[in-house]
């Protein structure tokens, strides 16, 4: 049972490295993380009674 939740544990470490080495290097590769610039507008009715 502890052979399992170290194989998890470093696994979870692994997968933690390779989303932060992702992050840092994607943009290299063509990944784009930037949020979109376009403005977005929508007309709210509040009707009082």
């Amino acid at each position: 049972m502890i052979r399992l939740i170290k194989w998890l544990f470093y696994l979870a470490v692994l997968g933690f490295i390779a989303l932060v080495g992702y992050a840092y290097i994607g943009p290299f590769f063509g990944a784009d993380f930037s949020p979109p610039t376009s403005e977005i507008r929508q007309d709210i009715i509040i009707e009082t009674d």
